[in-house]
């Protein structure tokens, strides 16, 4: 499937006029006096420190986030009511750019351009968008929507011009924890006058150790005279480095006033992360990175047979793409919970007595949309679909059917011989800005090459270990063919394979596995088909390391509870950051194990126990899968 994603640059969602009332539509009580509003509480001297100390901690984030230029994603459902679910998606939109911060903030050029809200590209409805305040004119554009400038920011800084005690009042509200995290909670509200108008209105959290704003909620405020309402969104940040809290997720939604049913508008969520990658300088967008860490060991090296020499250029071209993928903030970082995937594929294998000449990688792509795809002998699955196929029963333990299918699928395609173009194989093939990796590595696999794959899958899956867990996979499917005409962004692969065969043929490359499971019922409580997003893993925006979650177990008591493959507001588990364990590795040989034996001595003991997930299992000896 050919992608038609650009990849544009700078984000987000802001205000839309609703109505104007004027100060005499007011219409006093009659017969009643009106009651006046009691004074606010006096703050205390220790709540008026924590204040001045989150207005000087919000000026530091916001010259931090201004030399940064990270991923940034928004993904939007429309929504209407249903009889039985109360509401469902109607349609969806997805964005996705990497944001230069220090062109947006305090920038008036963010605002509409009604020159190019409609984009000038014949490709691509948004055009090819030349600079980070532009993503705004493609989403308005989308939504039909007036957008005020300050309303991308301000969803990540509150105020990134004017955030003081001239411009804001605040008042106490009480103290709170946000995960392990306390919290001082105050209510803001601008200060009345000219300037108050499109300020932050709203509730911030306040961390108690140094001062730092790690939640706020509210929208954007207006006067009586010109009254806008404002998307409401709430926003959070997490600790990534030492006394740095960062913007990472928010949510927004929206109700509609014509609904008798409390149905939304809309919801929409947004991502941040990618923070390591700075704002590149002009002549280092075009070269590639140095290769550190090599050892010679050229006198130790063997001939290369012309198979392994045939090989050999394949990994070459493989490991070109997945390193280029990383630089552009697409791919986690390798993690523990890769390496839980690996042992999985390993196992599928095993399962049916195939042995590979490498070892197979597994690695998460950082983005909403439903896809995998094999790069040479590294599988790289879409982390929403790994969210959405992330069942969790009672007892807490993951059913690994619908793992099990996605990786068979992109397995079988290693084992067919279905390579990646070996042109990436020559290093200058992926000299390129990373705001053209879209464009540049195409890697989905032909629908014949999909097809094969796809029966090869389901002889893989037939194993007798594997055969069980085919309904999960089977059930998953009847579930997306109910949102797949709704939610074609979701289903809209950027690089690799979908689970849908094309815009045209809605149906599933794994469709065979739909007759493997029971029938969908949608008022079977007992019945999870498919999960909400980021229901199974986030992920660390300053490293992209991708980290199970360990939610508690939520009984469903309706059939709206299900809520599969929608929107959900963003609530975070907060904690302060803890540096990472120091490295075990030493240059000598000789002094490697002392090395490991001390830094295993000192290191924190959560780091050390997760260190113990097990790697892929051999071809020759299946174990039993890993319960998440």
């Amino acid at each position: 499937m050919i992608f038609r994603k650009q990849y544009a640059a700078g984000l987000v969602l802001t205000a839309i006029a609703m109505a104007t009332i004027p100060a005499s539509a007011k219409v006093p009580l009659i017969g009643k006096k009106k009651k006046e509003a009691d004074p606010p509480r006096k703050l205390t001297a220790a709540q008026n420190a924590l204040i001045d100390k989150a207005i000087l901690r919000e000026k530091d984030v916001v010259k931090t986030v201004k030399d940064r230029a990270p991923i940034v994603e928004t993904y939007i459902q429309n929504m209407r009511p249903d009889p039985v679910l109360s509401q469902i998606p109607e349609s969806d939109e997805h964005f996705l750019g990497r944001v230069d911060f220090g062109k947006v903030i305090g920038d008036d050029a963010y605002q509409i351009n009604s020159n190019t809200a409609h984009g000038t590209s014949g490709n691509s409805k948004f055009g090819i968008l030349k600079h980070s305040a532009s993503y705004v004119t493609g989403l308005g554009s989308s939504l039909h929507l007036n957008f005020h400038e300050a309303g991308f920011v301000q969803m990540l800084l509150m105020d990134s011009n004017g955030f003081d005690r001239q411009h804001y009042t605040f008042v106490f509200v009480r103290n709170d924890f946000l995960g392990n995290t306390p919290t001082s909670v105050f209510d803001v509200q601008p200060v009345s006058g000219k300037s108050s108008f499109g300020r932050f209105f709203g509730r911030i959290w306040v961390e108690t150790r140094n001062g730092n704003v790690v939640r706020f909620n509210g929208d954007f405020s207006g006067t009586e005279q010109t009254y806008k309402e404002f998307y409401h969104f709430d926003s959070w940040r997490t600790n990534v480095q030492p006394d740095l809290w960062l913007p990472t997720s928010f949510y927004v939604e929206e109700s509609d006033p014509k609904s008798t049913s409390r149905t939304l508008k809309f919801k929409a969520v947004n991502h941040i992360w990618g923070y390591v990658l700075k704002v590149p300088p002009p002549e280092s967008e075009n070269t590639s990175m140095d290769v550190v860490g090599a050892t010679d060991v050229s006198s130790e090296a063997q001939d290369v047979s012309p198979l392994g020499a045939q090989r050999a250029w394949v990994q070459q071209a493989e490991d070109n793409v997945v390193e280029r993928l990383f630089q552009a903030g697409l791919l986690d970082a390798p993690s523990e919970f890769d390496k839980t995937l690996e042992a999985l594929a390993g196992n599928i294998l095993a399962y049916n007595g195939i042995a590979l000449a490498r070892p197979i990688r597994v690695r998460t792509l950082l983005t909403e949309p439903l896809e995998s795809v094999a790069i040479g002998n590294t599988i790289i699955i879409s982390k929403s679909l790994i969210d959405t196929t992330g069942i969790v029963t009672q007892d807490g333990a993951q059913q690994m059917g619908n793992l099990n299918a996605i990786l068979a699928f992109q397995l079988a395609h290693i084992i067919l011989g279905h390579r990646l173009d070996t042109k990436y194989a020559f290093n200058d093939r992926l000299l390129f800005p990373s705001t053209s990796v879209f464009n540049r590595i195409p890697m989905h696999h032909t629908d014949a090459d999909n097809t094969a794959a796809a029966k090869k899958a389901m002889e893989l899956l037939s194993a007798k270990e594997l055969v069980d867990g085919q309904q999960y996979f089977g059930l998953y499917l009847q579930q997306l063919q109910q949102r797949v005409k709704a939610l074609k962004a979701l289903n809209e692969p950027m690089l690799g394979d979908g689970l849908v065969k094309s815009d045209n043929d809605p149906t599933f490359w794994m469709a065979a596995l739909m007759s493997k499971s029971p029938k969908l019922d949608m008022k079977d409580l007992k019945q999870q088909a498919a999960m909400p997003l980021s229901s199974f893993l986030r992920y660390d925006p300053w490293t992209d390391q991708v980290i199970t979650l360990h939610s508690a177990f939520e009984p469903l008591l309706t059939p709206a509870d299900k809520m599969p493959f929608e929107v959900e507001p963003v609530y975070l588990k907060l904690s302060y950051y803890r540096a990472p364990a120091p490295p075990s590795a030493a240059p000598a040989a000789a002094a490697a194990a002392p090395a490991a034996a001390d830094a295993t001595q000192t290191a924190p003991p959560t780091d050390t126990t997760q260190a113990t997930t097990p790697a892929a299992a051999p071809a020759t000896a299946p174990t039993p899968a890993p319960q998440q």
